[in-house]
């Protein structure tokens, strides 16, 4: 499976009989599938039909389906419902006589009121109208997925670079921590002295401090892990899986490891200055692929 971007557009002409559609497709992203169709009242029965034939060929995003009917060789006619624009006019008065407004009436706007302007061809579906229907719903899906998968392609290029740059930052952070190593035993040390100096510490205690100060002040652990969940990455993004909730979840991992190097490091000098600009890079990259990211089904 190839990945692919919430982001898309397609539009698709076809001839069903004596019956000509244009049904276009427009996605962007979203948290689940949702669907919204914008279609005349004849194409009501056949939604489910529509529903289902999307759901097949998309797993995520916010996806608007349009569709416009017209008698082929045909020249189309508009009408104006004469009654309804009647009342839409009474209701327009008399809202701007209760309110004091000055305005006059907008025919664009009224226009724009469901019902009151309306194709007066009288169209008859052909029977066996939804199989051919859906069957130009599923090109226009075809269409919709080959703009999907371009651009998922670029996303997860860009994704996989800064997870190579993530890779050489935790290397850089490694070997900075070496330089501070004797920085990380001067404040053992110093946090050592102020327990010996306390009265009434036992060498068990002392031991106890010991090892939480030298287990709060390691990175080493964060460091692999850093390494592990950006070779993940990767792996993932090579797998053309749905990878957008998973990568989510591997991004927020990846941040609470350089929230902890941050939190380990002040206080060791210069090495330590350096680690917390690196971390904070870490950060910044980690950000940025969040937000590419998002728009990955």
């Amino acid at each position: 499976m190839t990945l692919r971007s919430m982001t898309g557009f397609a539009r698709v002409r076809e001839t069903i009989g004596n019956i000509e559609i244009v049904l276009s497709l427009k996605s962007v992203n979203h948290r689940g599938l949702d669907l919204h169709f914008y279609t005349s009242a004849d194409l009501d029965p056949f939604e489910a039909a529509m529903r289902s034939a999307v759901k097949q060929h998309v797993s995520r995003g916010h996806v608007d389906i349009r569709a416009q009917l017209t008698k082929s060789g045909t020249t189309a006619t508009l009408s104006v419902d004469a009654a309804r624009l009647e009342a839409w006019m009474v209701a327009f008065r008399e809202a701007s006589a209760k309110y004091g407004l000055t305005e006059r009436p907008d025919l664009n706007a009224a226009f724009r009121t469901p019902g009151i302007l309306s194709d007066s061809g009288n169209l008859e579906l052909p029977e066996g109208f939804e199989a051919p229907l859906v069957k130009v719903l599923e090109t226009a899906l075809q269409q919709l997925n080959s703009f999907r998968e371009r651009e998922g392609g670029e996303i997860g290029a860009l994704l996989s670079e800064r997870a190579a740059s993530l890779v050489r930052i935790a290397d850089e952070i490694e070997s900075s921590r070496k330089n501070a190593f004797p920085a990380y035993q001067a404040r053992l040390r110093e946090k050592l002295s102020d327990l010996l100096i306390a009265s009434n510490v036992e060498p068990q205690r002392i031991v106890q401090e010991a090892a939480i100060l030298a287990d709060r002040s390691d990175i080493g652990e964060e460091i692999e892990r850093l390494r592990i969940h950006s070779g993940q990455v990767r792996d993932l993004l090579a797998s053309g899986d749905e990878v957008g909730k998973k990568l989510d979840f591997l991004l927020q991992e990846m941040n609470r490891e350089t929230n902890t190097i941050l939190s380990k490091t002040t206080g060791l000098g210069e090495h330590g200055l350096r680690i917390t600009e690196l971390a904070v890079a870490a950060k910044s990259e980690i950000e940025k692929m969040r937000e590419q990211s998002l728009n990955l089904e």
